[in-house]
């Protein structure tokens, strides 16, 4: 006995089969290309310049046994510290007070801590120098002027942007060059950069000098700025062949 579908259940089990053919290779498209192999180094780089900045600390101490008088003598000691900065050429944006205290002294022989036998005054200002060659003929002119607290000395650079770039392209070559070396030593190619990620960067650091004065010199005072480093970091990944 012959049995036939009708006509209309072979047109679906045809579609069906046509939409199976069709599905094949999109099934096969949505498999995840395979991942490259890549290679993944971090190269550093540093760069020296010598400092053009300066800054230091210089202040009066007074005491006597009123406040008032202790501060009377602080404010004239400051002032003729305050006319050597403006004649030695250094701007009044570049000075600022960074401390200033008015403190009761006791006797040192603690028969009795709460007598007050004096009063102390500290003015002290902070002082940046964008020329170094300023440096020493000011210290000698501060303390000749009745400045008696010279504080820490410490230079720095202006600008150091273009330091830094250079610290950064020397970062990229020492990881190039690593990453040559590697791929050499284990027999294969590097492809393109596949990712550039900038590390640690240390910015300039102030050097600190000591200063500490009670006379004006005989000399004058010699000062060494030596070199500021700039170091940079940088981790790049190749893909390898």
């Amino acid at each position: 006995m012959r049995f036939e579908f009708p006509r209309h259940t072979v047109l679906a089990l045809a579609g069906g089969a046509l939409f199976l053919v069709l599905a094949a290779p999109s099934l096969k498209a949505d498999q995840p290309a395979p991942q490259p192999r890549t290679l993944t180094v971090t190269g550093e780089g540093e760069a020296r310049a010598v400092p053009d900045q300066a800054q230091l600390s210089a202040g009066v101490v007074t005491a006597a046994r009123t406040a008032a008088a202790a501060l009377a003598a602080n404010t004239k000691a400051m002032n003729g510290v305050f006319a050597t900065l403006k004649k030695a050429g250094v701007p009044d944006k570049s000075v600022q007070t960074s401390n200033f205290s008015v403190s009761p002294q006791y006797p040192n022989d603690n028969s009795d801590t709460r007598r007050i036998v004096g009063y102390q005054v500290s003015n002290t200002v902070n002082v940046t120098l964008d020329d170094l060659k300023q440096l020493g003929p000011a210290l000698d002119a501060l303390v000749a002027s009745g400045a008696n607290n010279i504080g820490d000395i410490s230079f720095a650079i202006r600008n150091p942007g273009p330091l830094a770039m250079q610290a950064r392209a020397a970062a990229v070559r020492d990881a190039t060059a690593r990453a040559q070396a590697y791929a050499k030593a284990a027999g294969l190619s590097l492809g393109p950069i596949l990712s550039v990620q900038e590390g640690e960067y240390s910015p300039p650091r102030p050097m600190m000098r000591a200063m500490a004065m009670a006379a004006p010199p005989s000399l004058p005072v010699p000062v060494a700025a030596g070199e500021q480093t700039v170091s940079a970091s940088v981790t790049i990944v190749w893909e390898i062949r």
